[in-house]
């Protein structure tokens, strides 16, 4: 079975994710699709003061899948050493799973700051990467190495950052989040100033 991961803080999930994630899986470019929750991402170490607490972004993240077929979220870093590099959480994943082909699932926007990655070049030489766009991001796509392809995605032009800046200033982005996630973050009272 050939899994896509798409790995991220999720702070907070949206419908960008989501439907991405839909999309994937429905073009058959993988079996099943995880949504791996990161508990620390080592490029936005310096970044964490608005960054919601694991349970909750694992909890939002499970309410805003679990009606779409294909993806499941998971929470493999959380077991991890920290920070959770992608070579690492790949490596382990192979071992954990070894009957599965694990894809790596990173946006356009990643793959501009790709060479930044620890063990990058491992990656690439190890696993298949499929790369979606993000608006403003073009790519060289004859530039690519051969394990990694552009996939023909919806753009959705928004981010968490946004979202949670729309709650902090009392204007939520409702239209980008799922209805079991805005209750949750209201309940919750996740992101307010």
């Amino acid at each position: 079975m050939r899994i896509g991961i798409y790995g991220g803080s999720f702070n907070p999930i949206h419908k960008g994710h989501t439907e991405l994630a839909a999309s994937i899986v429905r073009q058959g470019l993988v079996d099943e699709l995880w949504l791996l929750v990161s508990p620390l991402n080592p490029l936005k170490q310096g970044a964490t003061s608005d960054i919601e607490e694991y349970e909750h972004r694992l909890d939002m993240a499970r309410l805003a899948t679990e009606n779409i077929e294909g993806v499941k979220v998971s929470d493999f870093e959380r077991h991890l050493p920290l920070p959770s590099y992608t070579i690492t959480t790949l490596n382990e994943l192979r071992k954990a799973y070894p009957e599965y082909e694990f894809v790596l699932v990173i946006g356009a926007d990643n793959w501009r700051r790709f060479p930044c990655w620890y063990h990058a070049q491992e990656i690439v030489d190890t696993y298949s990467i499929l790369i979606y766009r993000r608006p403003g991001c073009e790519l060289d796509e004859v530039m690519l190495p051969p394990s990694v392809h552009v996939v023909e995605t919806p753009l959705y032009d928004v981010s968490s950052t946004q979202i949670r800046e729309s709650v902090k200033q009392g204007c939520i982005m409702r239209h980008w989040l799922d209805e079991k996630v805005l209750a949750y973050i209201k309940q919750h009272h996740c992101y307010s100033a």
